[in-house]
């Protein structure tokens, strides 16, 4: 087994291509060429979360301060609590990664969401999570899954924290399913490991991690294809 990094979009893209077997992925596919040829199948679910450095005071957001802050309109700590810092927004490159595009559908409704001009960019979430773990003033958004191993402080959001329990009740407000990609045509040793991660056991060691195994979090289809379907977007995958 040959495991590599690179995103949601490299995971569908790669299985597309046949350059993998299978790929992970926390969005649905785009309707371009590249992406063809693949089915999804959701093995758990996810939050997203916004990470600051472990020293900022803040603890908890609106989600109208966090779009108010992604957008520009909110520019200093002192704004929501914190100190008299300037806010240093951090960010994925484009618009069709999975964090940076269910950040967008999720919190604006809207895929084609524009970030505020001063963001920095990043081509992944793991150079993205190391910055904010250096940078005392800089916000993010990233998946729960691997923010969990970093030195960072998660925020509440609207009061609820990310915590297991909120996520696997839909009491916290931005969750989202995790996927694997396989080919139509996958090979069978591809189908083989997808089936053993939707085994009893695939699905204990998956809970063993803190993520939300995929029948704990059934409920959540419904609320999250509203969402899906306020961004003018086709219900999700299941």
């Amino acid at each position: 087994v040959h495991l590599t990094e690179g995103g949601a979009t490299r995971g569908i893209v790669e299985v597309a291509a046949g350059r993998a077997d299978v790929g992970g992925t926390c969005r649905h596919t785009l309707p371009k060429d590249e992406e063809r040829g693949v089915k999804l199948v959701p093995v758990a679910w996810d939050a997203l979360v916004l990470i600051t450095h472990r020293s900022n005071p803040v603890g908890n957001l609106t989600l109208s301060q966090v779009r108010d802050i992604f957008t520009g309109r909110i520019s200093n700590w002192k704004e929501v609590g914190g100190p008299d810092r300037a806010i240093q927004v951090l960010a994925r490159e484009g618009k069709v990664s999975g964090v940076g595009r269910m950040a967008r559908v999720l919190v604006f409704h809207n895929p084609d969401q524009d970030f505020t001009p001063t963001a920095r960019l990043f081509k992944s979430s793991g150079p993205l999570e190391e910055a904010v773990e250096k940078e005392p003033w800089a916000i993010a958004f990233s998946g729960i899954s691997s923010v969990r191993k970093r030195a960072v402080k998660i925020l509440s959001l609207e009061g609820r924290d990310a915590s297991y329990e909120n996520v696997a009740s839909g009491k916290y407000l931005l969750y989202r399913p995790l996927y694997l990609v396989m080919r139509e045509d996958a090979a069978p040793e591809a189908t083989r490991f997808i089936d053993f991660v939707l085994s009893q056991e695939g699905q204990r060691l998956i809970k063993l991690q803190g993520t939300v195994p995929l029948k704990e979090g059934s409920h959540l289809w419904a609320r999250y294809s509203e969402q899906m379907q306020k961004a003018g977007l086709p219900g999700a995958a299941r």
